[in-house]
């Protein structure tokens, strides 16, 4: 007899959230849970003017520089993985799949000039403790 699936109605990926289609158990994922998100904003909210046109999410850009720096990534590098990776968009805060990049890859340098030494050097602090979470996972 030929075997036959169960269920053939495939999912479809662009109608569902981030939240529906990640592994739950990836790395990115706990740790998105882990990180203090709100104490970046806080830091950085007061270097933005509450006029004029809107800037990207400060948990966009700081979640692009560690995922560049736990990944080891350039930035046009790291864009082209945030477009094509569920688990990095979701890393960065989106709700549902994204098609388009989050922001211009020269934005980070604007961004990185924004936060200044002591900013950057808080992200990097940040992405040194994730990258051996990483590696401890997987150990474990």
């Amino acid at each position: 007899m030929k075997g036959k699936l169960s269920n053939q109605d495939q999912q479809n990926l662009f109608h569902s959230t981030l939240k529906e289609i990640v592994n739950p158990t990836h790395e990115l994922v706990i740790l998105a849970h882990q990180i203090d998100w709100k104490g970046f904003e806080d830091s950085f909210s007061s270097l933005y003017s509450h006029t004029g046109q809107p800037g990207i999410p400060i948990r966009t850009m700081v979640g692009l520089l560690l995922l560049k720096r736990i990944y080891n990534l350039g930035d046009e590098t790291v864009m082209v993985q945030w477009l094509q990776n569920p688990y990095f968009q979701y890393f960065c805060g989106e709700a549902d799949f994204q098609w388009s990049y989050p922001c211009d890859p020269s934005d980070l340098v604007h961004f990185r000039k924004r936060i200044g030494t002591e900013g950057s050097e808080r992200i990097f602090q940040a992405s040194v403790e994730l990258r051996n979470a990483i590696k401890l996972s997987f150990i474990i």
